[in-house]
């Protein structure tokens, strides 16, 4: 009985974790769009341009991942809000990244298959490569 019992909290809890997972990315899908427009020149807008189709590539994993465990398809909200200036862009999108980064880390240490657990350290290593050029750029605009 109390295996089942853990089973059953570890994939509520990683359901929850994508849920999570899925609303940031998406929310990030939509200001790095916005970012990518206000870049100030074509080296800065192609990048966001890349990492915005990182964060689209994970959306649809995390959703893949959501739907197998549930049945359902995921219905994303914006969770996040996204700056108005593009220095306040790069600022609230570095802090995000760098959250994101540490909480996938988390969901990839506790989760118990390897490829979930591949997915998310992914990820992970994507978001703090991410933080990394927010950060870089905003080096330059300040």
């Amino acid at each position: 009985m109390y295996p089942y019992y853990d089973h059953y909290r570890q994939n509520q809890k990683l359901v929850n974790d994508l849920i999570k997972a899925i609303n940031g990315e998406y929310s990030a899908t939509q200001c790095y769009a916005k970012l990518a427009g206000m870049a100030p020149n074509t080296e800065q807008r192609e990048q966001i341009n890349e990492i915005l189709n990182d964060e689209k590539k994970h959306l649809r994993q995390f959703s893949q991942i959501y739907t197998t465990l549930t049945g359902k398809q995921p219905r994303p909200q914006m969770v996040e809000e996204c700056g108005e200036t593009y220095i306040e862009g790069l600022e609230s999108s570095f802090k995000d990244e760098q959250k994101t980064t540490d909480f996938y880390h988390e969901v990839a240490d506790e989760a118990a298959d390897q490829v979930i657990k591949e997915i998310f350290r992914r990820a992970a290593y994507d978001e703090q490569n991410h933080a990394v050029w927010f950060l870089y750029y905003l080096g330059k605009e300040k």
